[in-house]
């Protein structure tokens, strides 16, 4: 793919390819940072894209690139909702932070607005299906992930600095169960 080709396909559908993720995530800076990789991989690529099927492959990649991300959070979140530290392996101020984390969790959690919450709560410790919710709550699926969208967007701006420290607590961690074992 020569420059100027990939800078017309650039030109002609980034913005699209941005707005669909933007649809479907709700988050501008996750959507812009999905079609910027998107467009990286056709680059790196060096695909060769015929015009007429050029939106529906990009929206494809990025498609791709956002179950990706999904599914990487869901990994993340899972684990910080089941990860329960030992005792023995963690000084005073590890364990400070890990409950200082907890603390803000909950806070960010009853800080959230109540639609809010209560989709991302029947979504993460009742373990129900998007669909599943929008039957229960007479909604549509669409809203339910819009719901579920603001509630991690919520929890990332109030947990974002805790989340950094009790990340390098983690990491910590699991080095000294390494060299324990």
């Amino acid at each position: 793919m020569k420059k100027e080709e990939f800078k017309s396909l650039f030109d002609n559908y980034f913005d699209d390819v941005r707005r669909y993720i933007l649809y479907r995530s709700g988050n501008e800076e996750l959507a812009t940072d999905i079609a910027q990789d998107t467009f990286l991989r056709v680059w790196e690529k060096q695909l060769n894209i015929d015009t007429r099927t050029a939106k529906g492959l990009l929206y494809k990649i990025a498609n791709d690139f956002f179950i990706s991300d999904y599914r990487h959070k869901k990994v993340e979140f899972a684990f910080f909702n089941t990860f329960e530290p030992r005792p023995e392996n963690h000084t005073p101020e590890d364990e400070y932070n890990f409950k200082e984390l907890k603390i803000a969790y909950e806070a960010a959690l009853k800080s959230m607005p109540e639609k809010q919450r209560t989709v991302f709560l029947m979504n993460r410790i009742d373990e129900l299906k998007y669909r599943e919710i929008a039957t229960q709550l007479g909604l549509s699926v669409k809203a339910i992930e819009k719901r579920m969208s603001l509630a991690l967007e919520h929890l990332k701006k109030e947990l974002g600095h805790k989340a950094k420290a009790s990340i390098l607590f983690v990491i910590g961690f699991f080095r000294q169960n390494k060299s324990t074992t």
